[in-house]
């Protein structure tokens, strides 16, 4: 994909929403419910779109909404609901509608005691606080709602729904309320109770979701050691949910800590363009991090995080942006090296699309790889257990076990794992890009790209679909074919196929969202064989698409 010439530079006036239609379109649009393109429909994330699009309207999240109290209601859950907000422009009108539906059916809603922004892993944080030592059939359990469509771009709005495990929903889970939204849009939503605005915020109940996630730190990350060491620390919001956070962490724990930018816009004016040109709140992104990494000599440690706070972007001095598939392997070595009352069986995570360097690494600690399909659902049961230590996504997602090895979240936390770079580097003296480097003097170099290419609807659903017997090749870039899954090694299908050599792998997977496949690849051959691995699967995958 070539690269937007501004890609890097701060948005211009032309690149900007106009927040005004977004949020009329918001209230005035209808979708189609014969439209498949204006269906509620949960990728791995909740369900996401645009009003401008007819994918993201207030019959979405009213339906959405509705759908998500039955199937609680099915479950046996009636104990409060969690909510929270990021900052994009949709994110506030689709709570208060999801507020009016919940007031409607007489569910205690617990929105944010100083009406501020939540971050996504401190509902995640809440839910798991609030359940604890409840059983699987407590009535009493809590689940979670937020409001956000993660890092994607502003005109976007998104919704998900976390059970009482505080994590992901699964495929059952989203899959039922999907369809039972779809029917409620269907029937012109007269099936849906709602109260008015100010009977539901009236109802709510108000949670302290920032100090009940901040206070509790200590147990996860060892802020004492970060603080004797002085690591001056730069945090940058990205303009989103983390804001009011990483102020408190640092006034809160003493820390040397400086929020980069406090502003909050739903515009998004002061952020530089992604590689697409495009105004997106990535923070494993070198252009929408260009910001921050032009600041990255000021501190000892900079970090980034996406609009709900459930990615982490890590810059140090030395090594500018690290590629997230770098600094997970190098959480992981530590994390398991200076976590004494972690289970001694407890696994390590990772998805089938991130890097091959974490098998080495987890091989030399004597540990058990959890490899699973993209979806940080996978790990929710593991990390509720302590059975896995650590799971980790190549887009820059991961959380960790408490310190003493019980669960902290089971949803990604990007602030931990900011965090986590500077105890590293307050403990071993060594930032996160030098450990990286002595890894790679351990376990070689590697290349690891994603790129897309295009595919219609019923190909991605062909892609999906695929079986190993379907590839016929027997070999990749050179190299003999080792292996080809279309499911994960620890359980559950990929949604596409992965194949490897001794030396190399790619994943192909269909989007969600676009007309698109991506696809994940990987050498340890260097650039070179990386492109021939691409260039490779696109054959492959487009003769399975096309045969």
């Amino acid at each position: 994909m070539s690269t937007h010439p501004r890609a890097g530079q701060q948005a211009l006036p032309e690149d900007l929403i106009d927040v005004d239609a977004l949020l009329d379109a918001y209230y005035d649009e209808h979708p189609d419910p014969a439209n498949p393109d204006q269906a509620v429909s949960f990728g791995t994330s909740g369900h996401r779109g645009s009003s401008l699009d007819v994918r993201f309207t207030e019959d979405h999240i009213a339906a959405t909404t509705q759908a998500i109290v039955e199937y609680r209601a099915s479950q046996g859950i009636r104990g409060p609901l969690f909510i929270g907000r990021d900052t994009h422009a949709l994110s506030r009108p689709a709570f208060d509608t999801a507020l009016e539906v919940l007031a409607g059916n007489g569910v205690a809603a617990q929105v944010d005691a100083q009406d501020g922004y939540t971050p996504t892993p401190a509902i995640s944080h809440a839910i798991l606080v609030h359940n604890r030592g409840k059983g699987a059939q407590d009535p009493s359990r809590a689940d979670g709602i937020v409001v956000t469509p993660s890092h994607n771009p502003p005109r976007d709005g998104g919704f998900k729904y976390n059970p009482p495990h505080g994590g992901p929903a699964d495929s059952d889970a989203t899959t039922w309320i999907a369809d039972r939204a779809n029917e409620l849009l269907a029937g012109g939503l007269r099936e849906v109770r709602r109260h008015g605005r100010a009977k539901a915020l009236q109802d709510a109940a108000r949670y302290d979701y920032l100090r009940t996630y901040v206070q509790d730190l200590a147990s996860v990350v060892d802020l004492e050691a970060i603080r004797r060491a002085g690591v001056r620390i730069g945090a940058d919001p990205l303009g989103g949910a983390a804001v009011d956070y990483w102020a408190e962490i640092g006034e809160m724990h003493d820390l040397d800590l400086t929020v980069v930018n406090p502003e909050v816009d739903p515009q998004w004016s002061f952020m530089t363009l992604d590689r697409d040109g495009k105004i997106r709140m990535d923070c494993s992104s070198p252009w929408a991090m260009a910001s921050l990494l032009d600041k990255r000599d000021q501190y000892d440690i900079a970090t980034g995080n996406d609009a709900d706070a459930d990615r982490h972007g890590i810059v140090t001095p030395d090594g500018g942006l690290m590629n997230p598939n770098h600094y997970l392997a190098v959480a992981i070595r530590y994390l398991f090296a200076h976590r004494p009352d972690w289970p001694t069986s407890a696994k390590v995570g990772k998805t089938v699309v991130s890097s091959s360097l974490i098998d080495r690494v987890v091989a030399s600690l004597g540990r058990e790889l959890f490899e699973v399909p993209v979806g940080f659902k996978w790990f929710v049961p593991g990390l509720i257990d302590s059975s896995v230590g650590f799971g980790g996504e190549e887009s820059a997602g991961a959380s960790f076990l408490r310190r003493d090895g019980s669960v902290w979240t089971t949803d990604k936390d990007g602030i931990i794992m900011a965090l986590l770079a500077s105890e590293i580097l307050a403990v071993t003296g060594r930032t996160p890009s030098a450990l990286h480097a002595e890894l790679v003097e351990e376990f070689g170099t590697s290349a690891y790209a994603r790129s897309d290419a295009p595919a219609t609807r019923e190909q991605k659903a062909v892609l999906k679909a695929l079986s190993p017997s379907q590839v016929t090749a027997t070999e990749l870039a050179g190299e003999p074919i080792t292996a080809a899954i279309t499911e994960a090694p620890a359980g559950g299908a990929i949604g596409g196929l992965k194949v490897s050599t001794e030396n190399a792998w790619f994943a192909a997977r269909p989007s969600g969202t676009e007309d698109i496949y991506k696809i994940y690849a990987e050498s340890f051959r260097g650039q070179e064989h990386l492109d021939q691995v691409q260039e490779a699967a696109k054959t492959l995958v487009d003769g399975a698409l096309n045969g």
